[in-house]
């Protein structure tokens, strides 16, 4: 688990990728990236996200979510978090999970378990920030 101040860059996507790749026991990664998106909420336009975090206990929480899908999953070999905290604007990455196993179909469920896991459990908050500099604290939404 790494918390990264802002937008999580394109460089630190390619570095989980590239150090997956090196794992030649595994056949399949999946990738989620998740991004802010540009919401219309009563008539106020979202330009960004402010992120806040808890960071000892995203970090203990988030070693118990990979704890938790490497048992679940038995062809899960790893699997790697970046979430951001500050504030990451509309369209700017925010959060990417990547997990690696020996077969595709592990691969996807781990990851979807995995980004479930996150917003339920990780002690990480959201303040939309409007065009208007107003803004307003958002409970994280499971499926």
């Amino acid at each position: 688990m790494h918390l990264i101040d802002g937008p999580v860059p394109a460089s630190a996507i390619a570095e989980l990728l590239a150090k997956a790749g090196n794992d030649a026991e595994s056949g399949a990664h999946s990738l989620f990236v998740g991004q802010v998106r540009r919401d219309e909420v009563e008539g106020r336009q979202v330009k960004g996200i402010e992120y806040s975090a808890y960071e000892e206990m995203v970090i203990t929480e988030a070693d118990k979510i990979s704890k938790t899908i490497l048992s679940e999953f038995n062809d899960v070999r790893g699997l790697e978090i970046l979430h951001s905290r500050g504030l990451v604007g509309a369209g700017e990455i925010s959060m990417v999970v990547l997990a690696s196993a020996g077969h595709r179909k592990q691969a996807f469920s781990a990851c979807s378990k995995a980004v479930e896991l996150i917003k339920e459990k990780l002690p990480i908050w959201k303040k939309e920030i409007f065009e208007d500099e107003s803004g307003r604290w958002k409970a994280n939404e499971a499926l």
